[in-house]
């Protein structure tokens, strides 16, 4: 039996998520030589390289197909985004059962059917990355979730917009779940009769320095496997120095 050691050098896995207009799209679009796979019609303003629409999940699953077969000098794969190829993953799974919504599917059987097609999905990345070379990156939006730490009281976050099943499977496969913000500071301000109110204010200029948090906190879901322990600027730049 042969034993391996040392580390196996692959492309990034990673998941960006943040708020509307953050970003997002650019962050992937200064990576290496991307191409968009589009479940949302939200590229008109940035100058990409991106196949067609996909408006079903056999459409998206064609696209996939395409980049993982035909020749093409494509270096980063862009999945935009996460939270609408699983709203046509959900058709797709009530089409089969013939249901008009995946709730209608009883026990909560519907959103494990839909990990059928995520384990698909993933699979197709997967051998972009092993096969083709490429990186992968998986843009999707922000929603505030209560988190209940076993070890303090219940508290709000930001995570995935999508549901938890999906949210765990896609987490365990990507090297590094990242969220997308503003730099902001808390003022308080005296507003009378011994009350007070708390207000938000930008740190840095156009609304706020952009940010990547890479790392768990009470803020945000997040993780990463290269060892960024702080904020770094929102750009593929300050993201591929922590590469190497």
């Amino acid at each position: 039996m042969e034993v391996l050691r040392g580390k196996v050098r692959l492309p990034p896995r990673v998941v960006l998520y943040g708020v509307e207009g953050i970003g997002k799209s650019t962050f992937a679009n200064n990576a290496p030589k991307p191409i968009f796979l589009p479940t949302e019609d939200g590229l008109g303003e940035i100058d990409c390289e991106r196949l067609p629409l996909a408006t079903s999940y056999q459409q998206f699953v064609d696209n996939l197909g395409w980049l993982c077969q035909d020749k093409h000098e494509y270096q980063t794969a862009v999945v935009d985004t996460l939270d609408w190829l699983e709203k046509l993953i959900w058709a797709d799974v009530c089409r089969a059962n013939n249901k008009k919504s995946i709730e209608e599917i009883g026990y909560a059987k519907g959103y494990h059917y839909a990990l059928d097609q995520w384990k698909e999905v993933i699979a197709g990345l997967d051998y972009l990355r092993r096969e083709r070379g490429m990186a992968v990156i998986l843009l999707a939006h922000a929603k505030i979730e209560k988190f209940n730490d076993p070890e303090s009281q219940a508290y709000d976050r930001y995570t995935l917009a999508i549901h938890k099943f999906a949210d765990a499977y896609v987490r365990e496969w990507c090297d590094a779940v990242l969220f997308a913000s503003r730099k902001k500071r808390i003022e308080v301000q005296d507003v009378g009769f011994n009350k007070t109110r708390a207000i938000a204010k930008p740190v840095g200029g156009d609304g706020g320095e952009r940010v990547i948090r890479a790392n768990e906190s009470p803020v945000c879901s997040a993780k990463n496997r290269f060892g960024i322990t702080g904020e770094i600027p929102l750009s593929w730049e300050a993201f591929a120095q922590n590469l190497s």
